[in-house]
């Protein structure tokens, strides 16, 4: 009878087959830092040029910059051992991030800083590179498109009897009714108007007609007001 075959064995020999303990020379590791660090700080450039939030956050947009380095550095590892990226991978899969992204905007940076680390760490850097400058042409050109047109939340407190003129000038707006309340002593009523550029008399003149109490105008992001 011949030699019985152990599953474990064809297992052992195909890993070395494959080569699952080699090195990787230095002129890769230096290159894919190099890379991944440039990538991250061209994200950190686009971020701060294309950030239309509340509150800028230094610290949150460093972390773009590391997080590409870091990812560059977790691939060279796990390409130069199979069994060490196996166990890695079941590693980080019990982190847990807690912090909460209000902005979905944010979330695309994220993948954006991961895939230029995954793609230097895989020594594709022209993809890298190539990709994260069509993909940050593309955020540039999407901001500048967004400050041409923008929402903002016309807020009016008024009496009963400024209906009709709030009316008339609500019309010559591009307006949308977001919300109304109604009290006993006045109404209050909040707008979505679309403005081109920053001319915002309009609500000098619908704060001047009688008895409007006032009128506040906000800059709006479909989240949170500004």
């Amino acid at each position: 009878m011949g030699e019985t075959v152990n599953f474990q064995d064809i297992i052992k020999k195909s890993m070395l087959h494959l080569e699952a303990f080699r090195s990787i020379s230095y002129v890769d590791m230096v290159l894919g830092l190099l890379c991944s660090f440039v990538i991250g700080m061209f994200i950190y450039w686009i971020y701060r040029k294309s950030f239309r939030g509340v509150v800028y956050s230094y610290n949150y947009n460093v972390s773009f910059v590391l997080m590409a380095v870091i990812t560059s550095l977790i691939i060279m590892t796990i390409s130069t051992n199979i069994v060490l990226s196996l166990g890695m991978v079941g590693a980080l899969s019990i982190v847990r991030f807690r912090t909460a992204v209000k902005d979905p905007l944010d979330i695309v940076y994220m993948f954006w800083a991961i895939s230029a680390g995954i793609a230097s760490g895989a020594k594709m850097y022209p993809l890298a590179l190539f990709g994260s400058l069509v993909i940050g042409l593309i955020v540039m050109w999407l901001s500048k498109r967004k400050i041409k047109e923008q929402a903002y939340l016309l807020i009016i407190r008024h009496s009963e009897a400024a209906t009709d003129e709030i009316r008339i000038q609500l019309r010559k707006l591009d307006s949308r009714l977001k919300s109304k309340t109604v009290r006993k002593d006045f109404t209050e009523v909040t707008v979505e108007v679309m403005l081109r550029d920053d001319n915002t008399s309009f609500v000098h003149t619908i704060s001047n007609i009688e008895g409007v109490h006032d009128a506040s105008l906000v800059n709006y992001t479909g989240d949170y007001a500004q």
